[in-house]
């Protein structure tokens, strides 16, 4: 008999192969897993909300875990905590509900791609925001309005990686926005759930259209293609951070979500 807890994890991605464990690279799920076993030996594999790429950050990543016996949560935080890396941390727990699985039951997803032009990259921002080259700076009212063409349902066949396993490219996003702070430029995405690279290739699509290269008006045909050959580049790992995960109201863990929730 174990008692499962909810963990709100965030990392630092650069040297994690993504969360999920790997045969031989290393990852957040088996440093976690580590953690745990070093005071409670039978704990199980613990659960994420969904995956992250390698060199990804994230800091709202849900887990579910299962101990041997009842907690504290801040006692059980300080327990994880004092076992794992400085990339890695339990931000807060919470019991959870008997059968509630963070992945089958999150509602909608938030995750930021954060970009810094200029004619140098910023050091204390390395490996934090894609520095982005050019003599001109972006058009970013051209990225507002192309980013407003991906809200809404549509099949995201063109920014999907030929890999994703996903078994349909449906998909729905709530907010594609610029949110901007002089050279640092935020894209924030929000939706029910996000195919394998999506994000990445929805911001490196953006960032074309601010070069130039794509109009804001050629984002419905790119969409109507179903193409990944039509798309834009796929924006490097390290500017995209998992920020915010909102779960089913019945179960009462964390933040009701802001949109609608997909009937089960």
């Amino acid at each position: 008999m174990t008692i499962p807890y909810f963990l709100r994890v965030a990392y630092v991605g650069t040297d994690f192969y993504g969360w999920q464990i790997q045969t031989s690279l290393r990852s957040v799920q088996a440093e976690l897993w580590k953690a745990l076993r070093a005071f409670d030996p039978q704990s199980p594999m613990p659960a994420g909300t969904g995956r992250t790429d390698a060199g990804v950050h994230a800091r709202a990543q849900g887990v579910l875990v299962q101990m041997a016996r009842a907690w504290d949560p801040y006692r059980l935080l300080a327990a994880i905590n004092a076992h794992l890396p400085w990339d890695v941390r339990a931000m807060s727990a919470q019991p959870a509900p008997e059968g509630f699985f963070p992945r089958a039951h999150a509602a909608a997803k938030r995750y930021v791609y954060r970009i810094q032009e200029g004619p140098a990259a910023d050091p204390f921002q390395h490996l934090r925001r894609w520095h982005v080259f050019g003599v001109t700076a972006l058009d970013r009212p051209a990225m507002a309005a192309a980013a407003r063409h991906l809200v809404g349902a549509h099949d995201f066949s063109s920014f999907r990686h030929a890999e994703c396993a996903a078994l349909s490219p449906h998909r729905k996003v709530y907010r594609a926005a610029l949110e901007e702070d002089g050279a640092a430029l935020d894209l924030v995405f929000e939706g029910n759930r996000f195919l394998m690279h999506m994000v990445r290739i929805m911001a490196g699509t953006l960032v074309e259209v601010g070069k130039g290269r794509y109009a804001a008006s050629d984002l419905p045909g790119i969409l109507a293609a179903r193409d990944r050959r039509k798309a834009g580049i796929t924006a490097p790992p390290h500017g995209l951070c998992l920020e915010e995960v909102w779960y089913q109201r019945r179960w009462g863990i964390g933040e009701p979500s802001p949109w609608p929730e997909d009937p089960e």
